[in-house]
């Protein structure tokens, strides 16, 4: 007759499975922060000279986001790539609360960087005012964006919406300091956006708890340009046909 283990004795198999699997996590976490830790250090440098903006006029923005878009834009993608690479070789949900936060800093950079002038192409030149797509933000990440066909590392919608709500809150301060700067059209132009902004996100059926928190956080955005520009308008400082 077979020996058998002895009653109350836990299966040894069950133990070096979990053990395995265990370590296989602390690996995978270990690489995860490695990542995480150098892209937030790109992010770091980007937001630092994007600070700049709020005391560059307009008109001289081209050498700032040239800079930021080398120094800045350029490491973040090459870190995004490594961190694509290798995080779609685990489930995507089970890891990704390690990485959304620099992911949606990543992408806020790229598009406040777009809307002031800069990631202009030979095809489509850069323009102010200008709002990337997630799906541009992707072709420049070079990496998928709202995946539902396979479980790997993308953009989701979630991080675009936040990352919106990021350059909202950035654009609402560069709308007061345009104006110590004399800039007052660029003051009329971001309160123009982020109204559109705000009005686009009314239209969407949020259910995430924190896009929804933060989207309501724009109309505080919103009400800052609007006494800003309420201000000029009492100062007779905007033109009619801009108003």
């Amino acid at each position: 007759m077979a020996a058998s283990n002895p009653p109350n004795m836990i299966d040894p198999s069950i133990i070096e499975y979990l053990k395995a699997h265990g370590e296989e996590e602390i690996q995978v976490g270990d690489k995860l922060h490695q990542i995480t830790a150098t892209l937030n250090r790109h992010i770091s440098t980007c937001q630092g000279l994007l600070t700049r903006i709020h005391s560059t006029p307009s008109s001289k923005l081209a050498p700032l986001l040239k800079q930021v878009e080398e120094t800045g834009i350029k490491p973040e993608i090459e870190s995004v790539g490594e961190l694509s690479e290798f995080a779609s070789n685990y489930p995507y949900y089970k890891y990704n609360h390690r990485w959304t936060r620099s992911v949606q800093n990543v992408v806020s950079t790229i598009l406040l960087t777009a809307w002031l002038g800069g990631m202009g192409t030979e095809s489509r030149p850069g323009e102010l005012g200008r709002l990337l797509t997630i799906e541009e933000v992707g072709e420049i990440v070079k990496v998928p964006v709202n995946l539902k066909d396979r479980d790997a590392f993308h953009i989701s919608i979630e991080e675009y919406l936040l990352a919106l709500t990021d350059i909202s809150e950035e654009l609402s301060r560069l709308a007061m300091n345009s104006v110590t700067m004399g800039d007052i059209a660029l003051t009329v132009r971001v309160s123009g956006f982020v109204k559109d902004l705000f009005a686009g996100f009314q239209l969407l059926n949020l259910k995430n708890d924190i896009v929804r928190k933060r989207v309501d956080a724009v109309k505080y955005h919103v009400k800052k340009v609007e006494d800003v520009i309420y201000d000029l308008s009492l100062r007779n400082l905007i033109p009619r046909q801009t108003e």
